[in-house]
């Protein structure tokens, strides 16, 4: 134990766990217990961030203690200052090192009944009814719907609270209040109370709670406690067994597009998809799907009938219908996403007495509050057809965007890993370089980031001549996960953009910065990403050569021609004409492995300062992981 006085701690070491009231009732000292620290957190750890304790964690409290909702629970605990230590504390939750691998969590209860065992340690078991949640699962589209479910009562005037997975750059991201990610102090706050209350109770049958089980423990704390009139919780994976799985009395069920993916969990087919996803279902609780498939569709009717749920399908939006309303989250799918999102707020509305008192049923059942039409236009979500206007200024503001001032280094981010979320992603990337779409998500008068960072394209004046003289190309920069398929995705995207013209002009692949092992913060850059084995991303090089060029891929590798060799080209490369792309004198001029991710960015922001009649437009996907580094970097 280590003694805390009033004057500070003794030992001066910070990051320290849950203050016990029972351990002071007759002391003015308060001590702490060391028992609740992550495993990862070693004495060195500790002392780097002591100096820093004292100091922060007044701040904290005095910033934090003027808030009703969260003063009653300061007496209780101290919040740790470091969110790096936080990070560091909920990477060592993650319990395997890749997608798919198998997690060993031990202990003798289920996934789900170790859930419902932490609830009952956290406290909340009883109070999860009271957020009154909309619970949605699907294979695609599910972020989006929760994203315009959001939007939309939030509009109406609700205090919302939104649960979402992954996060692109920092895991704050998937916790919302009212639209925005929560505060760094209120997530140390809440974090810490949830870490060290099921740190206090890590039993031989009952061990710690895994990283995804443990962030939705985390996300019904923060709502409660915040007080939000709703909550949108998105199913992480599955539906069945997954965590999110214990709410038992949901307002409003949905479920998204099915299609085939986690199949090494979920199964194979879409019928054994759609009874995982189906699993969220509560008796005679109303529920609400997409058109789909009839394989899909059938399970979830039948499995709607045993359990004596009303489901319904909801129909896309007609957006001819609506006055040509244009949606905040670019793509013709997203219709489908906003109807489900429609449907689930108006039940919602319904079943909790709010329709009436908002309404007076003088809205017909075929029309849009105008609330409504607010949420949908407005919803945003970073990484899902977002585009960035890079201009590179002189100055240290990399993101300064001016009126009128399109930038000739484009990026079109969209973190598909599908074979349908590709092919919506291309239809998507060459509808947005031809200019043919237009979102009104976002001005860009804005000289700051609300300007640059919204989701769609966003149409500029006709330009200058000199404008219209410039070379455009379009450029791939893609990585992928091995389990996610490359041979259906990359073959799908080349295919559905030169069915709308687009041809990509290069293709760069390269790994990502961040790993599917460590959770770090939106400040942190990791210090291995150079010298990181690129066998993968030589491997999709190869798949790309053979589907631009074929058999003449072959040909060369037989003569000796190898893919090996990642390096910072020169900037001819780019310049390069498409006539010399064809594979000869064991040289590969339609693609290239990059060493790194930061060494891309500045290599093709190096490129357009140089050449002035050049303009890139590149589309970054295949992976979020990628997306997100790419942000991350942009917004340095």
């Amino acid at each position: 134990m280590l003694v805390y006085t009033n004057s500070g701690l003794k030992c001066g070491i910070f990051g320290v766990s849950h203050l016990h009231r029972r351990d002071c009732q007759f002391s003015s000292k308060r001590t702490w217990n060391l028992t609740c620290l992550p495993a990862c957190l070693d004495a060195r750890n500790l002392t780097r961030h002591c100096v820093r304790y004292t100091k922060m964690s007044t701040q904290v409290m005095e910033k934090l203690g003027s808030n009703g909702v969260v003063k009653e629970h300061l007496q209780d605990f101290s919040v740790p200052s470091s969110y790096e230590t936080a990070m560091e504390a909920l990477s060592s939750l993650i319990t395997s090192q890749k997608r798919g691998a198998k997690s060993s969590v031990g202990g003798t209860y289920r996934k789900l009944e170790r859930m419902s065992e932490y609830l009952k340690i956290l406290g909340l078991e009883e109070q999860i009814d009271g957020l009154k949640i909309i619970h949605v699962a699907g294979t695609k589209g599910k972020g989006s719907t929760c994203t315009f479910s959001e939007a939309i009562l939030r509009e109406c005037g609700f205090r919302t609270g939104l649960f979402t997975s992954p996060h692109l750059i920092d895991v704050r991201e998937r916790f919302r209040i009212d639209g925005l990610e929560i505060s760094e102090d209120k997530f140390l706050l809440y974090f810490w109370d949830c870490w060290n209350r099921l740190k206090e109770n890590v039993t031989e049958h009952l061990p710690m709670a895994p990283l995804f089980q443990f962030l939705t423990l985390l996300a019904f704390k923060i709502f409660i406690s915040e007080k939000v009139d709703v909550a949108i919780i998105e199913v992480g994976l599955g539906g069945t067994n997954d965590s999110t799985n214990v709410i038992e009395k949901p307002v409003a069920c949905g479920i998204t597009s099915l299609g085939l993916d986690h199949t090494e969990i979920l199964g194979d087919t879409l019928g054994k998809i759609a009874s995982h996803k189906a699993g969220i279902f509560k008796p005679q609780i109303p529920s609400f799907t997409v058109p789909q498939l009839s394989e899909a569709m059938d399970v979830l009717l039948e499995r709607a009938h045993e359990l004596k749920v009303p489901l319904k399908v909801a129909a896309p939006l007609d957006n001819k219908k609506f006055d040509g309303l244009k949606l905040g989250l670019s793509g013709d799918h997203q219709f489908i996403n906003a109807g489900l999102a429609v449907s689930l707020c108006k039940c919602w509305l319904q079943r909790t007495g709010n329709w009436e008192k908002l309404f007076q049923n003088d809205i017909q059942e075929a029309d849009l509050p105008e609330s409504f039409v607010r949420g949908l236009s407005t919803a945003h979500i970073p990484g899902r057809a977002q585009i960035v206007y890079d201009t590179y200024p002189e100055s240290n503001n990399s993101l300064e965007v001016f009126e009128n001032s399109c930038g000739d280094l484009t990026f079109y981010l969209d973190g598909a890993h599908s074979p349908e979320s590709m092919e919506a992603c291309a239809k998507w990337f060459s509808s947005a370089v031809k200019g043919n779409q237009i979102s009104s998500s976002s001005s860009f008068k804005l000289k700051n980031l609300e300007g640059v960072w919204g989701n769609g394209h966003i149409q500029h004046g006709s330009g200058s001549m000199e404008e219209s003289n410039k070379l455009i190309k379009q450029i791939l920069l893609f990585n992928c996960m091995d389990v996610r398929h490359p041979h259906i995705l990359l073959p799908r995207l080349v295919s559905m953009c030169a069915s709308s013209g687009t041809h990509f002009a290069k293709a760069f692949f390269v790994p990502s910065m961040s790993t599917y092992s460590k959770v770090t913060s939106g400040a942190t850059i990791p210090s291995d990403i150079c010298g990181r084995d690129l066998s993968w991303q030589f491997n999709l090089q190869m798949l790309w050569e053979k589907i631009i060029h074929g058999k003449e891929v072959d040909t060369l590798l037989d003569k000796g021609a190898k893919m090996d060799n990642a390096k910072i080209l020169p900037h001819e490369f780019l310049y390069e004409d498409a006539s010399r792309c064809s594979p000869a004198d064991n040289y590969f001029a339609c693609s290239a492995v990059m060493p790194s991710l930061p060494l891309t960015i500045k290599w093709l922001r190096d490129c357009v300062k140089q050449n002035p009649s050049l303009k890139v437009q590149v589309l970054v996907t295949g992976s979020l992981h990628l997306v997100g580094d790419v942000l991350k970097l942009l917004k340095r």
